[in-house]
């Protein structure tokens, strides 16, 4: 945790209570999430680590208003989620919520502005298109199209899209997944800057153990439970980590 998110008091952005999510119904039920409670700290670096099936992307859909619990409660900085309508949790993901995807879902007609620009045209405050490319150092590129770039820079457009409006939280679901080692290094480079430079709270799911270590906290998952949470001795730089 850096200095400045060690200062701030641990106040949750997010927090879930007894929370259940079932898909289907009788013999054919899923449980995908069974009691989970969790808070997210303001401005923390959180990872979500498992196998899959073990819930991390149910947990994290639900905390962004992609999809609602079957039982339990989630707010958001007090604000209950749980039982919203959908114009509440469409303000929610608009306002307040940025989302980075394994896959970039980029426009491929657009060019690198102009994708970023579809959400600063709907964000209520959002930083200027240059400023976004900046902090994801992509200056160059700004008006080449998805096709002319590479993995990771297409990643890192995402990047600079969820992050354009200004939200609170960050989630991302196995941002490196689909990038080489390198690649995938370069990426959680940006994600921490972001962490750290505009404090955004960022929520990272993944099944690769060697990125928590660059975590404040790891939460594991198991058949859609909480196995543990466990606080890394020292917050690694993406750098210093190897898998």
């Amino acid at each position: 945790m850096t200095p400045a998110q060690a200062a701030q008091p641990a106040i949750p952005v997010l927090r879930v209570h007894a929370l259940r999510k079932t898909y289907g119904d009788s013999a054919s039920a899923v449980q995908a999430l069974r009691e989970v409670d969790l808070d997210v700290r303001r401005g923390e670096f959180l990872v979500l680590l498992g196998a899959s099936g073990s819930g991390k992307s149910t947990l994290l859909n639900i905390l962004g208003g992609l999809d609602r619990p079957t039982a339990g409660d989630v707010d958001f900085m007090g604000e209950p989620l749980a039982q919203a309508d959908d114009d509440t949790l469409t303000r929610y993901r608009r306002e307040h919520v940025g989302f980075v995807f394994q896959f970039y879902n980029l426009i491929p007609s657009l060019t690198v502005a102009e994708n970023v620009s579809l959400v600063t045209d709907i964000a209520a405050d959002p930083m200027p298109v240059d400023e976004a490319l900046a902090l994801v150092a992509l200056t160059p590129r700004r008006d080449h199209f998805p096709s002319q770039l590479s993995g990771g820079e297409q990643q890192r457009v995402a990047i600079a899209r969820a992050i354009a409006k200004r939200p609170q939280v960050l989630l991302c679901d196995e941002p490196t997944g689909a990038l080489d080692y390198a690649t995938g290094k370069l990426v959680l480079e940006v994600i921490a800057r972001i962490n750290s430079e505009l404090g955004t709270t960022a929520v990272v799911i993944t099944h690769n153990a060697a990125i928590a270590g660059m975590a404040d906290r790891v939460v594991r998952l198991s058949d859609g439970r909480i196995a543990s949470i466990e606080v890394p001795p020292r917050r690694l730089t993406p750098a210093e980590l190897s898998w």
